[in-house]
């Protein structure tokens, strides 16, 4: 009897352990569903942090969301955010662009699609506008077969090929002339008219592969097209003038081959160009007609493009072939550039890192643009950065004066190429770009991303 009365009682005992056990996971399951309840109110307690931007993770704490993220709508200053998750009692989103206003509202949707109701937040999320990439200029076109060039507005211009060289007019500023690299049709250099909003064509007749333009130092401020041809006998440096509207050029007597960079310095109105079998640098003075070698280039066979500091006290010489860039200084004395040294990138390396001088790597830059950096004023010394394209890393690279390289824009998404705008470093991608040029007063720069057909633009989001 005693055992049989032990038995029963360890029966009775397992009987309520199971039943504890089903009611502790069953509190836990309702527990975990979190279900909303429509009986109850939605409530918004706070958030975190209190500033955020386009991209940045937003938490909202609060009560009787629900755990279902397809039937929760979050909207930061009227722009839609995306949902992520819901633990407990924070909402876990990521803040959209453009949401200036930085009100919280968070709803509950219902099957049908219809608000069921929605709770706002009594404090406002502070929005700091960062920098994107957006589309500027042209049309995308997916379908390579579908392509068009054209004149006409900015958003219905066609598309641009072979673009190498961007570069604004220094008595019409808000002109953007573009070099392209071959003399078809589809390849001509356009002019983009920001104050009509217009894209025309630049006609450069007789010229084949257009180089780095340049523009004379004189009140004219003429334009200067290098034609990149293989010819020993044949003139490479041409000159539009401003007097006949760009449509009529005169030529420098002088038989170029190669030729890809130009520079003008203002010290005495010099010619500086490149050429790329020779492998040197050379000076043309425009007053007393003379050319004479300025030093050689450590390599031959090399595209060298040439990008003058604002202050004229040195220039960049982009080696695209051979993946560095070098300095050269300027003796006001003489009248001439010195030999140069290296400033970052490992000559003949093609790669991609961050770092300083030859630790960095480039896989064949190209043209690049001095930006004044306010945050170097107090410091003294050189107060600008250099913004280049690496065209086959895909991406533009800032340079500081000391050396130091990093990534400003592109290979979003983990990605190397390809077509996307936003955020400079988790989403926007390029795919070659190669010119750059800098609107200073609108404090924006404008991308030639040649390999996508476009000029895009890099600016805090407007």
């Amino acid at each position: 009897m005693k055992m049989n009365t032990s038995k029963h009682g360890w029966y009775f005992l397992c009987g309520i352990l199971i039943l504890v056990s089903s009611c502790f996971w069953s509190c836990k399951d309702d527990d975990e569903e979190g279900g909303y309840d429509p009986n109850k109110p939605i409530v918004i307690t706070g958030f975190s942090p209190k500033s955020v931007g386009l991209g940045s993770n937003l938490i909202v704490y609060g009560d009787n969301f629900g755990t279902d993220v397809s039937k929760i709508k979050v909207q930061i200053g009227g722009q839609v955010a995306r949902v992520i998750k819901v633990v407990g009692k924070a909402l876990y989103c990521i803040v959209p662009g453009k949401a200036y206003d930085g009100d919280i509202q968070v709803s509950i949707i219902g099957d049908d699609g219809e608000e069921l109701t929605y709770a706002v937040a009594e404090e406002k999320v502070e929005y700091q506008k960062k920098w994107v990439v957006t589309t500027a200029i042209g049309t995308y076109y997916e379908i390579g077969s579908l392509y068009e060039e054209m004149e006409g507005p900015f958003d219905n211009c066609g598309a641009f090929k072979d673009l190498l060289w961007l570069t604004f007019d220094p008595k019409k500023p808000d002109h953007l002339y573009a070099a392209a690299d071959n003399n078809t049709n589809a390849g001509a250099c356009r002019m983009f008219d920001f104050g009509n909003q217009y894209t025309s064509y630049f006609a450069t007749p007789g010229l084949g592969r257009k180089g780095a333009i340049a523009w004379t130092a004189d009140e004219n401020c003429d334009m200067i097209v290098p034609d990149n041809h293989a010819s020993d006998t044949k003139v490479a440096i041409h000159v539009f003038t401003r007097a006949s509207g760009f449509t009529q050029k005169e030529t420098v007597d002088l038989n170029v081959r190669g030729l890809n960079g130009t520079l003008v310095h203002p010290d005495d109105g010099a010619l500086y160009y490149s050429r790329f079998r020779a492998g040197d640098i050379r000076k043309y003075n425009f007053k007393t007609k003379t050319d004479e070698l300025v030093f050689r280039n450590p390599y031959s066979g090399v595209a060298v493009y040439m990008v003058l500091h604002p202050t004229g006290d040195y220039m960049y010489l982009i080696e695209h072939d051979k993946h560095y860039i070098m300095r050269s200084d300027y003796d006001y004395e003489n009248h001439t550039f010195k030999d140069p040294y290296l400033v970052c990138g490992n000559p003949g390396t093609a790669d991609y890192a961050e770092g300083v001088g030859s630790n960095a790597k480039f896989r064949r830059p190209r043209q690049g643009v001095f930006v004044k950096n306010p945050e170097y004023e107090e410091n003294g010394g050189d107060q600008y950065d250099f913004y280049v394209c690496d065209q086959e890393n895909h991406a533009i690279r800032k340079v500081t004066p000391q050396g130091r390289v990093s990534t400003f824009a592109g290979r979003g998404n983990n990605g190397t190429s390809g077509y996307a705008n936003g955020d400079l470093r988790l989403e926007a991608r390029f795919n070659n770009p190669k010119g750059i040029a800098y609107d200073e007063q609108n404090n924006c720069f404008y991308i030639a991303d040649t390999g996508n057909w476009l000029i895009r633009k890099i600016a805090k989001e407007e």
